[in-house]
């Protein structure tokens, strides 16, 4: 039996997603522009950003000058500061919510410390549907609020957002994506997503790595988490928790991990692992106050040239270095993207990982690779987070937002 294709609507649904995803991503983008990158005529395009603007989501205006002769193509331009979503970023050390408008703009907001220990998951979400309340009292009365998600550093399910398990904040089968929705009583489920895959998202749309098509991005925090890239798309295992590579063993017998394991990437590499192999050096009342405090004061002293501050970078940069030949081993990435403490960690060690990466991994693996760093920074995991809370509007604009005015 034959199947029928896509029916108009269904194309001209996709096209308004398609077309809303470009200037998304890419910023202000000309007609003309927009035309040549979808293969479509120019009256199918007006048509498109007609709809859209009529809908809030885009606006058309002059460019500047061109300096080209004849009639200039009108510039496609987000809504920024009237269509936005709600980020959150749950870490060890802090919790972070921002209203993001479309084109990826952080318009606003508030972030506080989070004390170390067991998650308690009431007071958390008390404080980030505070900031949210606060931010959305400061908007103006035309705007809108088209999705909301959140970063976690643990694995979390897919198919509910349920947080299974967090070792650094002691935590287990957490349902706090759902208790954030009802606190926010907006009407909108928080999707939720591990940090370290948001940040594998966030570095290939806007970061490091756009444009490439396999990447891993390593994460760290008190621990290693993972986001891995394979042609194009976010892998995201059976049930949602692919890319945990801070729990791939390294050190059979090695350290202790937080998941009950031993020698796992995270154990060898981790913030405690620096910290510990650093405190007998001059820098241990620094190192001491743990965090992103204490590894700046370890890689600061081994730029210095403290003798065992640099041997502490060192040690973990072998540990680093094995683990990223296993990665680069399977999944023949074009970049490698070192992000969280482990931007500072790698740029202090990273004759120790490329050594490694030389004796593990055959010639044939690096000729194309590329080892870079965050370039959205501590931002990260928060803009993954909001590219997730955007996926439903850039998948279909015009019926998102006829829900939300309901």
């Amino acid at each position: 039996m034959l199947r029928a294709g896509p029916s108009q609507e269904e194309i001209r649904r996709h096209n308004l997603g398609t077309l809303l995803r470009h200037v998304h991503l890419g910023g202000p983008t000309s007609r003309a522009e927009l035309t040549s990158r979808m293969g479509l005529n120019r009256s199918t395009i007006m048509a498109l950003t007609a709809d859209l603007t009529a809908a809030g989501l885009v606006r058309e205006e002059l460019p500047k000058e061109t300096g080209r002769a004849g009639r200039p193509s009108l510039v496609v331009r987000p809504e920024s500061s009237r269509v936005y979503v709600l980020a959150f970023d749950v870490g060890v050390d802090r919790l972070v919510a921002a209203r993001v408008g479309l084109g990826g703009v952080i318009l606003d907001r508030r972030w506080a410390v989070r004390p170390r220990g067991a998650f308690d998951l009431n007071e958390s979400v008390a404080t980030l549907a505070g900031f949210a309340r606060q931010m959305h009292r400061k908007t103006r009365a035309d705007t809108v609020c088209v999705g909301a998600a959140a970063a976690f550093c643990g694995a979390v399910r897919k198919t509910d957002g349920l947080v299974r398990f967090s070792p650094n904040l002691e935590m287990e089968d957490g349902p706090f994506g759902e208790e954030l929705s009802k606190r926010l009583a907006m009407g909108l489920p928080v999707t939720v997503g591990n940090d370290a895959n948001l940040g594998a998202l966030a570095e290939h749309t806007r970061g490091t790595g756009t444009g490439c098509r396999d990447l891993v991005y390593l994460h760290g925090d008190v621990g290693i988490g993972g986001g891995i890239v394979v042609n194009g798309q976010l892998l995201g295992g059976a049930a949602g928790y692919g890319g945990e590579v801070g729990h791939m063993v390294v050190n059979p017998g090695g350290r202790p991990c937080g998941c009950g394991s031993h020698g796992c990437l995270e154990a060898e590499v981790g913030e405690r692992a620096l910290l510990e192999h650093a405190g007998s050096s001059g820098i241990q009342r620094l190192a001491a106050g743990r965090g992103r405090d204490g590894i700046h004061a370890v890689v600061e002293a081994a730029d210095r040239g403290d003798i065992i501050a640099q041997d502490a970078l060192h040690r973990v940069g072998d540990w680093l270095g094995i683990g990223v030949a296993n990665l680069v081993n399977v999944f023949n990435p074009e970049v490698v993207i070192f992000g969280g403490t482990l931007r500072e960690i790698y740029l202090g060690s990273a004759a120790q990982v490329r050594s490694r990466l030389n004796l593990a991994t055959h010639p044939a693996l690096r000729e194309t690779l590329r080892l870079r760093t965050s370039e959205l920074g501590d931002d990260a995991t928060l803009v993954g987070a909001a590219e997730l809370a955007f996926t439903k509007v850039l998948a279909d604009p015009l019926e998102v937002l006829a829900r939300m005015s309901v």
